[in-house]
């Protein structure tokens, strides 16, 4: 059984947590799932990082000592990491006496070798990165992480040998091209820091106090990196705890250090150099993500524009947030953050794709085969091309989540949900019901069936209640989460004779409302406007209303018609019929929100030619101004339902 350790980096608790902070660690936490769901052996680590002079000057604005200042936040972190269901093994404190103890060993240890020596320090400092830094590496005379105003200090200091072992760092980073990621980073370090040298790292201060005393030095408190960044071993039990069933000898080295792109450099030069100081293994991966950021920029405590996460699992609900962080994100890269694209996310992904085919799924097996799923007969092309990609999409999620691709894994998933959903419309259970050919309506309907479970069990690592959900639907008492990956995505194991429970959708469609578009509400009575008189139409008879042939269809897919702004042209399957409708909504709806979506339609109105395309029905929508909005079925009905 192979091992993984994985670590978020340790968050500064100066306030609470923002949701680009459960970014980090959701998505540390989806991959520490992966790999228990693969047999081997996890260490999950996070924790806080709750020294340095922030944090003292933060404490007495307050009116409080640093330790209750930093222990009131620290609970609400853990509480949101229960919130989200993080699933770490242990949460450090640099505040706690094991990790004070064995700081403070590490340091005497680098000291009595001579790779920590005394002078004095002058130089460039911000604060809230507790950071120091060169002129030449600020950007118009401020800090180049967060664009603060630097201080001069000018101190007392104990210092690292950091320029001792560049060139050896330099050495494995070139034979090891896998220990930065994503490449982009690895340059990054080389190009900017290592090429154009190192100085020696000041690791001490004596102009505040909270921090780890210098263990032979008591006016020096032991500076935030040599403190903060030893979390990865300090949790482990090193330096006490090294024999053959430590944890430390267990679980080091770490196989990755998550972490945001701000701190790379300090986890990619200062930390690596402190190990090979202690002669222990570099951890085989350092992964540097971007940022989850407002349109207005990087969001930060500080800043104040920040998204609170508990008040957004409150509102939409905990997958749902899971689902929206892991997938809407390119890992790597910087993600934009806005409530509207979660919405948007949530109801085209898991309402519209999984909770509709769930709901549709158990509806017929109910409705053709009074809720027993039924033992498949024989399979069909149809069947095998569904069985295939089923296997290509296990396959496919392992070789995305071993190289850190998790949004592109959780594409590959839908693409399975999205090819059952066309299944059913291929395979016509319907129809088959109405022809009485029992034994490929039994194969169908347990096919059906079958890619759901395979889905839910793929589905472990990212939705953490979801898989348990689906499963009790499907009439299965076992727990998705004790299915390993390969085995249990095995195609063929739904037990035959299980009685289905259908239950409400698992994911209701989300009404999208802008609360900054809404107008501000009047302090004072005033009196309300006239309403505006509509124009009202010549009256018909119920006889002609009912020659009206409204109904439910599913968008198959969607596209601009070229040299037409206003227009896309539909694919919609209406029962067992396919047809193709041209709508004038282009101003108002991006094709691929529009797929999967039901939506009503005229269905007997006289087909037209629109710019050279045939439209075979027309969509209903309301408009007012310059607003317009699709008609819709409050909750999945399935296509071809009758509108009355």
């Amino acid at each position: 059984m192979g091992k993984f350790y994985i670590t978020t980096p340790i968050y500064y608790p100066s306030d609470n947590l923002h949701i680009g902070h459960a970014y980090t660690t959701v998505v540390a936490d989806a991959l520490a799932r992966y790999h228990r769901q693969q047999g081997e052996d996890v260490y999950f680590l996070t924790g806080t990082d709750e020294h340095g002079q922030k944090i003292q000057r933060r404490a007495e604005e307050a009116g409080v000592s640093p330790q209750v200042f930093v222990d009131r936040i620290v609970e609400n972190i853990k509480e949101l990491w229960r919130l989200l269901k993080i699933t770490n093994d242990d949460f450090i404190r640099t505040t706690e006496e094991r990790h004070m103890r064995r700081v403070q060993q590490i340091f005497q240890r680098l000291w009595d070798q001579g790779d920590i020596y005394k002078s004095e320090y002058e130089g460039l400092y911000c604060t809230p990165c507790e950071a120091f830094w060169l002129e030449r590496q600020l950007v118009d005379g401020k800090c180049p992480d967060c664009g603060r105003e630097v201080e001069k200090v000018r101190e007392e200091s104990y210092f690292f040998r950091l320029s001792k072992y560049a060139d050896r760092l330099m050495a494995h980073i070139e034979a090891h091209p896998e220990f930065i990621q994503p490449v982009s980073r690895k340059h990054e370090m080389i190009n900017n820091f290592l090429r154009p040298g190192l100085d020696d790292l000041c690791i001490s201060r004596t102009t505040f106090s909270w921090g780890i005393p210098v263990p032979f030095d008591s006016k020096h408190v032991i500076y935030v990196w040599l403190d903060a960044l030893t979390n990865y071993i300090t949790a482990l039990g090193y330096p006490e705890e090294a024999d053959e069933n430590s944890l430390f000898k267990r679980f080091w080295p770490a196989d990755l250090h998550l972490v945001g792109k701000e701190i790379v450099r300090f986890h990619t030069i200062i930390w690596p150099i402190i190990l090979m100081a202690l002669d222990l293994p570099l951890p085989k991966q350092v992964f540097g993500h971007g940022w989850l950021v407002l349109e207005g920029g990087k969001m930060s405590k500080s800043k104040g524009n920040v998204v609170d996460p508990v008040v957004l699992v409150e509102k939409y609900g905990l997958d749902a947030i899971r689902y929206y962080l892991l997938r809407e994100v390119p890992f790597g890269a910087d993600g934009v953050y806005s409530e509207e694209a979660l919405v948007l996310r949530v109801n085209t992904d898991l309402a519209n794709d999984l909770g509709n085919l769930l709901h549709r799924t158990l509806s017929m097996v109910e409705k053709f085969a009074d809720g027993v799923v039924p033992a498949p007969g024989v399979y069909e092309p149809l069947d095998q091309a569904l069985i295939s990609e089923a296997g290509r999409v296990v396959q496919a999620v392992q070789e995305h989540m071993e190289k850190l691709e998790v949004s592109d894994a959780l594409a590959a998933i839908f693409q399975l949900i999205g090819r059952a959903n066309k299944y059913i419309d291929e395979a016509a259970p319907w129809s088959l019901n109405k022809q009485g050919n029992r034994e490929r309506l039994n194969t169908v309907l347990y096919s059906m069936v079958e890619a759901l479970r395979v889905a839910a069990i793929l589905l472990v690592p990212f939705l953490v209640e979801t898989p348990a959900k689906i499963f009790a639907q499907l009439g299965l008492d076992g727990d998705p989460a004790e299915s390993g990956l390969a085995e249990g995505c095995r195609w063929g194991q739904f037990p035959a004779g299980t009685k289905v429970r259908k239950d409400k959708p698992i994911f209701p469609r989300i009404e999208w409302k802008d609360d900054k578009d809404e107008p501000e509400q009047p302090k004072e009575e005033v009196k309300a406007p006239a309403e505006k008189e509509t124009e009202s139409k010549p009256e018909i008879t119920f006889d002609h209303f009912m020659q009206i042939d409204l109904r439910v269809a599913k968008v198959l897919a969607a596209e601009k018609i070229e040299g037409a702004d206003k227009l896309l042209h539909l694919k919609v399957k209406i029962g067992s019929e396919e047809r193709q409708i041209v709508a004038g909504i282009a101003k108002y709806y991006q094709p691929e929100a529009l797929i999967g979506k039901e939506i009503v339609v005229v269905a007997n109105l006289k087909p037209a030619k629109l710019r050279g395309h045939l439209s075979q029905g027309m969509l209903l929508a309301a408009s007012a101004g310059d607003q317009l909005a699709l008609v819709v079925p409050e909750k999945p009905i399935g296509d071809g339902a009758e509108v009355r």
